[in-house]
């Protein structure tokens, strides 16, 4: 016997018919059924599901990747909290060591790049294989044009071999460099640390403050006596000067995230007792005095961190469980290729514009032609940068040492404002500048000045890029230096988060390529400027290099 729930829903379905066949025959006089029923187009309802699948899809990892970190953050600011020390009225020393109260820390937490992920795309991944075939056309054209010169099918590197030229005295520069850094901090640490009598303590800070000079001098003058005696060619140079500002920016973060929990310890130990609770960083106990013991950390996490992609120090970071060897060697071959590309494009587009043109007057036209001209080979050069260190260069040594978080950029490309370039661009060196300069500059400012406090980071920033492109090229030609205090500062504070759209994506791309064309044609004109028209004789203390004194044998784009 059917049950009588079903007998209703069937007769409910029969009356709705009825009702509706009724309705259809009323709108429909005569019609009756001689049209058939329109069938809906599956293909475009498949494709708007899919595209309201992938949408939807988007903005639940979006929205879920910023919950997961809000969450580990809150959890980490809160860890400190729980180790502290009970005492009911904290003493003066203490309050004066305690660390700052900084508003964001930087979590590190297991993630892949954002190129590894758009890769799997296969969209993306056809963008990738143009510029791959903008490799081949390069390298098709120079062999081309030296079999119809020379009559020979052969490559030419010379722009390559003459830019890492002395290449094995910058690597055998790089050692004092890199043992100074691995000895001098951790050593003048643990003396920082030792909670003695008040003589060894007025005797350690004063001994750590000398080794820290010395160490800081080491890394100055030694790449700079080195890069001016010896004359080292600019792919060289890139090398020490990189590691020069990295081995100086790690072993500040080291001190700065290990001093204040060190100086806590202090202030809350006694002369007769160790205080029960430690900070959370500070886990490798080095003995003073029998029965007295300094917590600093492990030696092992601060040799890692020397190598490890990240400026920040933590005792310990997320770690992945295997080494893809497959993956880390087609990293350093992509980076290799970028470099021959590179190479290419300067020997192609950049040396027969510039070469001759510092002995042509000067006029505006020929400027404003020379930096339009070098926007193409500008952009590229942009890019091939990003991808070959930022991405290639960085997650190789990511993979080797199983370093997790692999959050090196952002997308920076579909900024609409600059703001949120210069945050996404490089976030290595953007977590160091915004946790050691922009927070403690405003905590210094009592919380206030966040104008000031972003001033100083732009100051520092710039600086630091100016440096770089004059310790690289021999000469100063503050450039890039105009280009982010003036421009910079301006694009920062005008083009802000506030601006969305297409429109200001379409702008900042158009700034991009503006810039990048003042940088290569300015530098590229400075250097055969001088090249053809020699300075004066230069003091061997100034880091620029007399053209005078080079050698006839070199190719038409020598340095000087």
């Amino acid at each position: 016997m059917e049950p009588c729930g079903a007998r209703l829903r069937v007769q409910r379905r029969e009356g709705l018919g009825g009702k509706q066949k009724q309705e259809q025959e009323q709108r429909h006089p005569g019609e009756g059924n001689t049209e058939p029923p329109r069938v809906p187009d599956l293909v475009q309802w498949t494709r708007h599901m899919e595209a309201v699948k992938r949408q939807l899809l988007e903005q639940a990892r979006g929205q879920l990747v910023e919950l997961l970190d809000r969450a580990m953050w809150e959890a980490v600011q809160s860890y400190p909290s729980q180790d502290r020390t009970i005492s009911s009225t904290p003493s003066a020393s203490t309050s004066k060591t305690r660390e700052p109260p900084l508003g964001k820390r930087k979590v590190f937490i297991i993630r892949k790049s954002l190129l590894d992920e758009l890769m799997e795309v296969q969209h993306f991944r056809t963008i990738y294989h143009m510029f791959v075939a903008g490799l081949c056309v390069f390298i098709i054209s120079t062999l081309a044009i030296d079999f119809i010169d020379e009559g020979r099918l052969v490559l030419q590197f010379d722009l390559l071999i003459f830019s890492f030229g002395q290449l094995p005295l910058a690597l055998v520069t790089w050692v004092p460099m890199f043992l100074s850094t691995l000895l001098v901090p951790y050593q003048a640490l643990r003396l920082w640390a030792r909670t003695q009598t008040g003589g060894c303590w007025a005797l350690g800070v004063p001994l750590s403050s000398v080794l820290l000079a010395a160490h800081a001098s080491v890394l100055c003058i030694l790449p700079i006596h080195v890069v001016v005696k010896h004359e080292l060619q600019p792919a060289s140079r890139c090398v020490l000067v990189f590691e020069q500002v990295r081995f100086l920016m790690k072993s500040y973060s080291f001190l700065r995230e290990t001093i204040p929990g060190t100086l806590r310890v202090r202030g809350a130990s006694s002369p007769t007792s160790m205080p029960t609770l430690c900070p959370p960083l500070l886990t490798h106990p080095c003995h003073a005095s029998p029965g007295e013991e300094v917590w600093t950390p492990s030696f092992s996490s601060y040799l890692y961190f020397l190598f490890c992609p990240t400026l920040i120090y933590r005792e310990t970071y997320p770690r992945t469980s295997s080494i893809r060897w497959n993956y880390v060697a087609k990293n350093f071959a992509q980076a290799l290729c970028c470099v021959l590309y590179a190479c290419f494009i300067l020997g192609r587009l950049c040396v027969p514009i510039f070469a001759n043109m510092s002995q042509e007057p000067f006029s505006t036209r020929a400027l404003v032609l020379s930096i339009l001209h070098a926007t193409l080979p500008g952009i590229f050069m942009l890019l091939l940068i990003f991808f070959a260190f930022l991405h290639c260069w960085l997650n190789a040594f990511a993979e080797m040492l199983q370093f997790g978080d692999r959050m090196f950029y952002r997308d920076w490309w579909n900024s609409t404002s600059f703001s949120n370039y210069y945050r996404t661009w490089n976030i290595v060196v953007h977590d160091w500048l915004y946790s050691y300069v922009y927070q403690d500059g405003l905590w210094l400012l009592g919380g206030r000045a966040r104008g000031a406090a972003m001033m100083g980071v732009f100051l520092i920033s710039a600086v630091v890029h100016e440096y770089i492109f004059c310790f690289v090229l021999g000469f100063f030609y503050p450039v890039m230096l105009m280009l982010f205090l003036v421009f910079g500062v301006l694009l920062n504070f005008t083009m802000n988060d506030r601006h969305t759209g297409p429109a200001w994506n379409v702008l900042m791309w158009t700034m991009l390529f503006l810039g990048q064309g003042i940088q290569v044609s300015l530098y590229c004109q400075e250097w055969y400027a001088r090249r053809h028209c020699p300075l004066p004789q230069v003091s061997d203390a100034v880091l620029t290099t007399s053209p005078s004194r080079a050698p006839s044998s070199q190719p038409l784009f020598s340095p000087v």
